[in-house]
């Protein structure tokens, strides 16, 4: 599959690049706006139409709406609903004629200074703080696992939150 990936620079959208350049499933990203600094990979494209894409990951807020629109109807688009995104961005994209899903992660450990440091130490102690939180946690990586599984095979609700995701990723 092909995708077009909004945000690959924030904490989300660096996972999502990452497990679209790992996954064998995904044959190429055109990365729309900016990517991390020194990400090369011969399925990384900066530049291009989106015609032809199989689906658009949105991990940047406020880009939803517009990503959306933009895309031929049918297609999947899937998109992390920021915590400063309202109800109305939520079903405007849920209304448009795509096979629309929103993600509403919950916690998602922070890769920023001075976070960083700590989700380094704690990262391998996550499965232990996600079951104690819950599962209202998830990581960038469970996220990008999941949207590859949506494009893949849908899912079974529009509005996914985070113990959802979770159960994508794991069945990817």
């Amino acid at each position: 599959m092909r995708v077009i990936l909004f945000g690959a620079t924030g904490v989300i959208g660096r996972g999502v690049l990452r497990e679209c350049l790992l996954d064998d499933r995904v044959t190429g990203v055109l990365a729309a706006g900016r990517v991390p600094e020194g990400v090369v990979h011969p399925k990384l494209l900066l530049t291009g139409e989106p015609a032809g894409y199989d689906a658009c990951f949105c991990c940047a807020p406020g880009e939803a709406l517009p990503a959306a629109r933009a895309l031929a109807p049918g297609a999947t688009f899937v998109y992390v609903r920021g915590a400063g995104e309202t109800d109305a961005t939520q079903d405007a994209v849920l209304a448009l004629p795509l096979e629309a899903y929103v993600f509403r992660p919950g916690r998602v450990p922070s890769g920023r200074p001075p976070f960083r440091l700590a989700y380094v130490v704690t990262r391998p102690l996550f499965a232990l703080l996600r079951r104690w939180s819950g599962a209202q946690a998830t990581t960038p990586e469970q996220i990008g696992r999941a949207m590859i599984a949506v494009a893949e095979r849908g899912a079974p609700r529009r509005v996914l939150g985070p113990a959802d995701i979770n159960a994508l990723a794991a069945g990817s």
